[in-house]
C-alpha cells in the first residue's frame, strides 16, 4: 500500500476512535523509566505529578462514563540527613525575627541561634542575616565532648550532624562550632533574648532607669540597680515571673520589700512596698499580687524599686520585659 495512504488511514481510524470512545483518551497513564507519570484532566489539559515507580502499587482508571479519576497511593515522606547551606537576608525596616522565621519555614530559635542574637530588639534595617536551610542550633564544642555525646545531650541522631557539618568520623575539636540539626532553644532563653521573660510588676511611669545617676539622697554620681516605676499608694504590684519567695521583710534602704527566685538562676526585688502580701517559702504565679505601691524605706516619693538578677549580677530590667 501507498506510504502515504497508509498514513491516511491510521490517522482516520484514530479519529474515529477518539469520536466513539471519547473517555478511553482522556486521561493515559504515561511511564517514563523508573518513575510513573499521570496526567491529569483539567480543563486546560495541563498539569500532573511524577511518582518513583517501586512506591506506587498500583494506579486504577475508572471506566464509569459518569467519572473518570486516576487513583495515586500518596509516597511516605522521607527527610533524608542535608548538608547545611546558607541564603542571606538583609533586614528592612519592620522586619521582626519570629515573622521572618515563618516566612522561611524555620523555627524563630534557629535564626536567633545561628545568627548569635542576644537581643531581637536590637536588629537594624541593612544588617545581614545568615538563613540556614534546616532547623537547628549552633553548639560550642566543649574539651572531652563527642560527636556520640553531642547527640545524646540534644536528643538527635549522629547522622545528620556529621552530614550537616560535612564530618568525617566521631571526633571533633573543641572551641569549634557545630550546627545540631533538629535542635532547639531552650524556650526561657529565647524568652531572654526575645525580651518576653518579666511582665511589669506595675503600669507606671519610669522616673528612674537602670545605671548611673546622681543620687537624690547623696548628690554624687552612684550606680542605680533598678528601674524606679511611679504609682499611687496602695496600688498592687504583681510577681513579673512565677517563682518562689525567697524573702519578704524590711531594711532600711528597700523599706518593705520581696526577694522572688526563678527559674534559668534569675532573681527579682521589688522595693519601697507600703506593705507585704506574700512571705518567705510561698510559690507565686506570674501576675499574682505579692504587695502594694509604697513610700517606705529610702525614698523619695511612692513608687516601686524595680531590680533583676541574673546569676547573682543586675541586669537592665527594660531589654526583658514584654
Amino acid at each position: 500500500m501507498n506510504y502515504k495512504i497508509e498514513n491516511f488511514l491510521r490517522m482516520a481510524l484514530c479519529c474515529a476512535a477518539i469520536v466513539y470512545f471519547p473517555h478511553a483518551a482522556l486521561k493515559p497513564v504515561v511511564a517514563f523509566s523508573n518513575y510513573i507519570f499521570a496526567k491529569s484532566s483539567n480543563a486546560d489539559g495541563i498539569g500532573g505529578q511524577a511518582y518513583p515507580a517501586a512506591e506506587l502499587e498500583e494506579i486504577s482508571v475508572a471506566s464509569d462514563e459518569s467519572e473518570q479519576e486516576v487513583v495515586i497511593p500518596v509516597p511516605e515522606e522521607y527527610s533524608a540527613p542535608q548538608l547545611l547551606l546558607f541564603s542571606a537576608h538583609k533586614i528592612q525596616k519592620g522586619d521582626m525575627i519570629g515573622a521572618l522565621a515563618e516566612s522561611f519555614g524555620l523555627n524563630q530559635g534557629t535564626i536567633v541561634s545561628v545568627n548569635g542574637i542576644k537581643n531581637s530588639r536590637a536588629i537594624y534595617p541593612n544588617e545581614v542575616l545568615k538563613i540556614p536551610n534546616q532547623d537547628g542550633i549552633m553548639h560550642s564544642v566543649s574539651s572531652g565532648e563527642s560527636i556520640a555525646s553531642i547527640a545524646q545531650k540534644y536528643s538527635v541522631e549522629p547522622e545528620p550532624l556529621i552530614t550537616a557539618n560535612e564530618l568525617f568520623g566521631e571526633k571533633v575539636n573543641s572551641n569549634t562550632k557545630l550546627f545540631i540539626p533538629g535542635a532547639k532553644l531552650d524556650y526561657a532563653q529565647l524568652q531572654e533574648i526575645n525580651g518576653d521573660l518579666f511582665i511589669w510588676p506595675v503600669r507606671g511611669r519610669i522616673t528612674s532607669r537602670y545605671g548611673y545617676r546622681i543620687s537624690p539622697f547623696s548628690g554624687a554620681r552612684t550606680f542605680h540597680t533598678g528601674i524606679d516605676l511611679s504609682g499611687v499608694t496602695g496600688t498592687p504590684i504583681k510577681a513579673a515571673m512565677s517563682g518562689r519567695v525567697t524573702s519578704a521583710g524590711y531594711n532600711n534602704v528597700f523599706g518593705n520589700y520581696v526577694v522572688i527566685a526563678h527559674h534559668s538562676n534569675y532573681r527579682t526585688l521589688y522595693g519601697h512596698m507600703s506593705s507585704i502580701r506574700v512571705r518567705n517559702g510561698v510559690y507565686v504565679r506570674t501576675g499574682e499580687i505579692i504587695g502594694y505601691v509604697g513610700n517606705t524605706g529610702l525614698s523619695t516619693g511612692s513608687h516601686l524599686h524595680f531590680t533583676v538578677y541574673k546569676n547573682g549580677r543586675t541586669v537592665n530590667p527594660l531589654v526583658l520585659i514584654n
